[in-house]
């Protein structure tokens, strides 16, 4: 006969779920800051998204695997905890790699290829160690308590994300360097992981001392699952635990896959809808191709065909400057001259400038010099009454350019470029080609790494919101009724966020956000939990997780087309539109949770 589980002192409730806050600190860096990382090492706003398909991909694959083999582990470690201590390793690990992916001198699409596998390390690690906190909760916990029991491992959650959300505030405020040079992440990133990785391992340590799962004779009693060493095996079989589980399994999912899609595009988007709206973060003209004879070709580099550098990762390069008599000076530093007046720059490092050191748009420009000394790398060459254009592949003084399309080194210190193994687009003898160009905000901006320090702050608040409303929520005679309130305040929360400007206001809005994020970690877990018995709690809470990863991979794959409906091609995208379409969703499972029905023995 199956024994009725004890109740747990306060303290002991704490200490199952405390090792969450420093898995969460590690969460809260990876979703505050990945759509900022990923935009800096150069991805382009519509393929953000997608750079989240990985972390859910790896939880939908890794989650019901660790489900179903803690159901029958058990060593001198415990049942849930050898999971823990191997993903919390790994995820200190990749926390120290992710930051510096743009730190290694390599070109924009391997530097990216590096994040996409920190990422995805980094998420199956947080998912690996934060899912037997769950799972000690179904295995110890009582129906009378879980709902406290869930509660306080809602608060540490929480906890741990405001901590980890304002590390990179914190560390500018204290005076850490938040802007970096093209591609490289800021110091206050960088350092934010490093010192989350620290703590994450603290918790590690602290919830191995305090945690004593039972014996195997003693949750078997508890539980009424068979899971001793020497007792029969029985064949857990996936598609057989869902086609008999519970209605509330599949009920609840519904709700929990428009939740999971709608924070999906929080994470993505909140940085880029902020940047705009909140701070005037300023746009960046790229050229990501050319078009010859109406057929366009992607290109990070572009040359001409005495192998100047024109275009280096969509960035207008100026190889030089040409005279009216065809004469090539090649330059990595322009400057105008002017006797009495302020002198201009044209081209720093080779970059094609206006007088503030902006980008121009421009890829064939005239300057005049009349009464001006034109300057190469500091060294007066010319002295001139006349015009001087900008070398470009246009011109009609040089040649015809070739476009790499792939390449795999570029020495910023030589210009070289080795291209073994790259393709080469040889454009046609009177073929016009015609730069692509697309404007994104510019990541190197002090706005913009303003914006990704503010929309911590936001997610803080969003924490902190999340917390008071899960003091409330037990409060609530109806659960289904304040999951459904819930949402609703979350969906005004995303609306109105996608359409504020002020900084601050924007408190209001992640507040509200911060009640939808309260109900989803409280009540699904608890209304399942409370209508599964017997010894496959666990293959079934990692089953359920593919209510939260399949969302949110979904979600990734439409991101980007759904971001193209909106907008003119070319220009920056409307990142402020995915919130609200966030917000509809929300709606959407509110109206869901109608369907749920819970157990008689539920309340």
């Amino acid at each position: 006969m199956q024994k009725t589980k004890p109740d747990l002192g306060f303290w002991k409730l704490w200490n199952l779920s405390f090792g969450f806050f420093g898995v969460q600190i590690a969460y809260a860096l990876q979703s505050a800051n990945v759509s900022r990382i990923f935009a800096t090492l150069g991805a382009d706003p519509h393929d953000l998204s997608y750079f989240w398909i990985l972390p859910p991909l790896m939880g939908l694959i890794v989650q019901p695997i660790v489900g179903t083999a803690s159901d029958k582990t058990w060593n001198r470690f415990g049942r849930r905890l050898p999971y823990l201590i191997f993903g919390a390793l790994i995820a200190i690990i990749v926390m120290c790699l992710l930051p510096n992916a743009g730190s290694f001198g390599l070109t924009v699409s391997s530097a990216i290829i590096i994040g996409l596998i920190a990422l995805m390390l980094l998420d199956t690690s947080i998912n690996m160690a934060m899912q037997p906190f769950k799972m000690l909760v179904g295995d110890m916990v009582n129906e009378k308590q879980k709902g406290l029991a869930y509660s306080i491992q809602s608060f540490l959650c929480n906890a741990g994300s405001i901590v980890g959300y304002v590390f990179p505030f914190i560390l500018t405020w204290i005076g850490f360097k938040n802007t970096a040079a093209a591609g490289v992440i800021p110091p206050t990133v960088v350092y934010s992981f490093y010192i989350g990785a620290a703590i994450l391992l603290l918790c590690v340590v602290y919830s191995l001392a305090k945690i004593k799962e039972w014996p195997p004779h003693l949750y078997n009693e508890y539980n009424g699952g068979a899971v001793e060493k020497d007792a029969p095996k029985e064949k857990t079989n996936l598609f057989k635990l869902l086609a008999n589980a519970p209605t509330t399994f599949w009920t609840v999912g519904i709700v929990q896959f428009f939740c999971w899609f709608a924070f999906l595009f929080m994470w993505t988007y909140t940085n880029g809808t902020i940047a705009i709206n909140s701070f005037d973060t300023p746009s960046i003209t790229k050229v990501k191709g050319v078009e010859i004879d109406g057929k366009e070709y992607q290109a990070k580099y572009i040359l001409d065909d005495d192998n100047n550098l024109l275009v280096s990762e969509g960035k207008l390069l100026m190889a030089g400057i040409a005279d009216i008599n065809g004469n090539y000076y090649p330059a990595d530093m322009v400057e105008v001259v002017r006797p009495g007046a302020a002198n201009d720059t044209l081209a720093i490092d080779g970059m094609i400038t206006t007088d503030n050191g902006m980008p121009v748009r421009d890829f064939l420009h005239d300057y005049d010099t009349e009464g001006a000394s034109l300057m190469i790398n500091h060294n007066i060459v010319l002295d001139s009454i006349t015009t001087y254009a900008f070398i470009s592949r246009l011109s009609e003084n040089r040649n015809a350019p070739i476009v790499l399309c792939d390449i795999y080194t570029h020495d910023p210190n030589t210009g070289e470029l080795y291209t073994e193994g790259t393709s080469k687009i040889e454009i046609p003898a009177g073929a016009l080609p015609e730069p692509v160009y697309v404007e994104e905000l510019n990541t190197e901006s002090s706005q913009y790494n303003d914006a990704g320090n503010w929309v911590g702050i936001l997610f803080a608040v969003q924490a902190i919101g999340s917390v008071l409303w899960a003091v409330v929520l037990p409060r609530f005679r109806s659960r289904k009724f304040s999951y459904a309130l819930s949402l609703l305040l979350g969906a005004a929360g995303f609306i109105s966020a996608g359409l504020l400007t002020n900084q601050y206001l924007l408190f209001i809005s992640f507040v509200l956000i911060g009640c939808a994020w309260a109900a989803m970690l409280a009540w699904p877990f608890t209304i399942l939990t409370n209508s599964l018995k017997g010894g496959h709690i666990g293959a079934y809470l990692g089953l359920f997780n593919c209510s939260i990863c399949i969302p949110q991979i979904i979600g990734a794959l439409l991101g980007g087309p759904i971001l193209s409906l909106f907008g003119n091609p070319g220009e920056v995208a409307p990142q402020y539109i995915m919130m609200i379409i966030a917000g509809v969703a929300l709606i959407i499972g509110a109206a869901c949770v109608g369907f749920i029905r819970e157990t008689s023995s539920e309340k």
